[in-house]
């Protein structure tokens, strides 16, 4: 690849959010996405509206043919599209709404998220029975297949309202390691799915990724992140909970980052982020020092999994991006905002601290 090029869909020193933000208000969640995101901005979710908001409920909005409905404990494939998916529909579209009005005239990459294949199959019901739907191989093709379909349609939608940016597709599948290892719970909890290999878990992502036409990234915020699995899926990049990251995992994690894929890190614990400023002087000062000492101690933390993997410092502000550890849907929305600017702060200083030779 000429080193004029850039392979990665995002420009250098870049930090994204997870998705979820708290809060009730589109037009005032992306305000703080685009303030906050320069570089990577995203679609934001709101789950505290309720059923429909949430990724499972926003994502079931966009399959083909496939009809679901709200139960008491969540949502089931159904017999037609109720209700439940028509406010999902327009939730969806109000956030569409909000991010057109407040990226008018951008024109970098943007990223939106779906809950992938795996997880959907886990979390959704079938329609006669209260089993999900990763019990019955025949409904995850055709889950799969719908996925793909409405993916796509997305996509198409999303560029029609921002023409000129490159759209990043973030599947969600935290689900995915219990997939694999076979810990997925039946409906009365006595027993456990079958596990799902390898190669087929990756045929799955694979076909949801290759609709989507469009830069890729496949985020997981639990333990045993499946590397291997997702690059065989044919993701741009990857994305992770660093707090979770255990030592034998980073060997993996460093293939993955050597056949070139993005990286993006989630380094700042929502808990752990320095608020913004109160009024007053000395506080302003104070909460000031401590964001840029927080900021350095996350580009540090970076940096020092990037010394562990063995991958030259060179290629760390272009292939990395820092993002929360999880979604902000819990965070006040003052604490959303520190972690966000947090996570970009950490970005810039990156290539400062390497320069320095820190850590």
């Amino acid at each position: 690849m000429s080193p004029d090029v850039q392979p990665f869909p995002w420009p250098a020193q870049s930090a994204t959010g997870v998705g979820s933000m708290p809060g009730t208000d589109p037009v005032e969640a992306m305000a703080v996405v685009l303030g906050e995101l320069p570089n990577l901005p995203h679609l934001a979710e709101l789950p505290a509206r309720g059923p429909g908001a949430e990724l499972v409920g926003r994502t079931l909005a966009l399959l083909v043919d496939m009809p679901a409905e709200t139960t008491a404990r969540g949502w089931r494939l159904a017999e037609r599209r109720g209700r439940d998916l028509g406010r999902a529909s327009g939730l969806l579209e109000a956030d569409l709404d909000a991010m057109e009005e407040a990226a008018s005239g951008y024109g970098g990459a943007f990223k939106i998220q779906l809950a992938g294949p795996w997880t959907l199959a886990a979390a959704l019901e079938l329609t006669r029975s209260i089993e999900p739907v990763l019990a019955d191989r025949g409904a995850v093709a055709d889950l799969t297949a719908s996925l793909a379909e409405g993916v796509a349609a997305h996509v198409s939608a999303v560029r029609r309202r921002l023409p000129g940016v490159e759209i990043l597709v973030q599947l969600d599948e935290p689900s995915l390691p219990q997939v694999l290892e076979g810990s997925v719970p039946s409906a009365s909890g006595l027993r456990r799915m079958a596990p799902v290999d390898v190669p087929v878990a990756a045929a799955g992502i694979r076909a949801v990724l290759d609709a989507a036409q469009a830069p890729t990234l496949v985020h997981c915020c639990a333990r045993d992140v499946p590397f291997g699995c997702l690059r065989s899926a044919g993701a741009s990049a990857v994305s992770f909970d660093l707090s979770l990251l255990r030592r034998r995992d980073e060997d993996s994690l460093g293939e993955v980052a050597e056949a070139g894929l993005g990286i993006a890190i989630g380094a700042v614990q929502p808990v752990d982020a320095v608020q913004p400023a109160d009024a007053g002087r000395d506080r302003v000062t104070s909460r000031r020092d401590r964001g840029e000492g927080a900021a350095r101690e996350t580009a540090a933390t970076v940096i020092a999994l990037w010394r562990r993997i063995g991958l030259p410092l060179g290629t760390l502000t272009e292939q990395v991006v820092v993002t929360p550890a999880c979604g902000l849907a819990g965070a006040s929305p003052e604490r959303a905002r520190a972690v966000l600017a947090q996570c970009q702060a950490a970005a810039r200083l990156i290539p400062e601290l390497v320069e320095e030779g820190a850590p």
